[in-house]
């Protein structure tokens, strides 16, 4: 039988799972507001209002994907994708958000293009390091293996 005190604890481990991480939170806040302010000073921010903040994109969060996760469903799909994103931001009245948030996607995307292609390439090439074959002084041996041994051809 569950008590109230393991009721409590129980949702206390997953309101800790689901919270997003203060540092980025309060990072967020804090440049946001010295965009903003007229002097650029120093904002201080109170642990309240950090809290707050997080509590709100959290719940933010929670409406937006449980909103793009029933228009995947109308889809008859089971994965989200970005247009499922685009269309809850429309259908939960943020429409101002969709064209920067297209704009910051395709960016990424061509981010992440780039990187895997530098990758494939550094891979390519350290394949093709170790496909050359051995050489001593720059020569290949000729019927011999690595050491400089005679092999005999058919053995």
């Amino acid at each position: 039988m569950e008590t109230p005190t393991t009721a409590a604890a129980g949702e206390k481990v997953v309101a800790d799972a689901e919270e997003l991480p203060k540092a980025i939170v309060r990072r967020l806040v804090k440049d946001k507001l010295s965009q903003l302010s007229q002097d650029g000073g120093d904002i201080q921010v109170q642990k309240d209002s950090l809290s707050a903040f997080s509590e709100s994109a959290r719940i933010f969060i929670h409406y937006l994907s449980a909103t793009a996760n029933d228009i995947c469903k109308e889809s008859k799909r089971q994965t989200i994708n970005a247009e499922d994103v685009f269309k809850a931001l429309e259908e939960i009245e943020f429409p101002e958000f969709v064209a920067s948030l297209r704009a910051s996607l395709e960016e990424f995307k061509q981010k992440n293009a780039k990187r895997k292609s530098d990758s494939s390439k550094a891979k390519e090439a350290k394949k093709s390091k170790t496909e050359e074959p051995a050489t001593e002084n720059g020569e290949a041996h000729e019927n011999g293996d690595e050491d400089g041994n005679t092999v005999a051809d058919g053995e």
